[in-house]
Parts: structure tokens; sequence; C-alpha cells
């Protein structure tokens, strides 16, 4: 049998993907340089730069992956944090993640899938699709 977590862990891991999410980067990154993982994931396997890029966070997916954070980690569904955000339309946060090595064709579906699936014929050309 497993033990409960810990209801203060619970409350503070809560806590930090809601920075993630609200783009709140500079107590996020406090947090993150205190010790938390950058590549800290939720119970979906949600991991920060996910949360921060889905919700159109530049700055956040850019300190995030300063610190170490993977521009590529899938969730339990097999996406990443690039293709939610070109199923956003988040085109700064698309950019920020190839600076920081994302994969277009990673995941599924990837990046180029879900752009031409949208029609989004801008960041193919960032992808160098056609």
């Amino acid at each position: 049998m497993t033990e409960a977590p810990d209801p203060e862990v619970v409350e503070l891991a809560t806590k930090i993907f809601d920075l993630a999410r609200r783009g709140r980067t500079e107590e996020l990154v406090a947090y993150v340089d205190a010790g938390v993982p950058a590549n800290l994931t939720n119970d979906r396997g949600d991991s920060l730069v996910m949360l921060a890029a889905y919700h159109g966070h530049a700055d956040t997916v850019r300190a995030l992956l300063a610190r170490g954070a993977e521009a590529d980690r899938v969730n339990d569904r097999g996406q990443t944090p690039l293709a939610g955000a070109v199923f956003k339309g988040e085109t700064e946060v698309v950019r920020v993640l190839l600076e920081g090595g994302a994969d277009p064709s990673a995941g599924t579906p990837s990046a180029v899938d879900t752009a031409r699936m949208f029609g989004r014929k801008e960041l193919l050309e960032l992808f160098g699709e056609h």
C-alpha cells in the first residue's frame, strides 16, 4: 500500500504549477533556483514548460529552459510544449521553444502536424515546412 502524499507537498506543487500557468516568472524561478526540479510534472505529465507554453508565457518558458527544463518533454498524451503553443497560436512561445532546441516533429500530434491541422502557415515556415 502506498502512503498518501503529504498535503503540504501537494499544496506547494499546486502553487508551483499555478505560477507556471499564470506566467509568474520571478516567483516560479525562485522555487526552481531553490531546488524544485525544472522538469517537475503534474499528474497528467504536464511539465512547467508545457503549462507556461500553453498559456502563452514566453518569458517563463525562456527562464525555465535556461534552468535546464526540457523543451520537448511529452505529457501523458504524447504532446509537447511546442505542439501546445502551436495549438494556442502562441508565436512568441513557439520562437522561444525553437531557440531552446524544441523539435517540431516530436510528439503526437507533432507541432508540424498541429500547424498543418490548423492551417498555421506562418508557423510551418518557422519550422522550415511548407
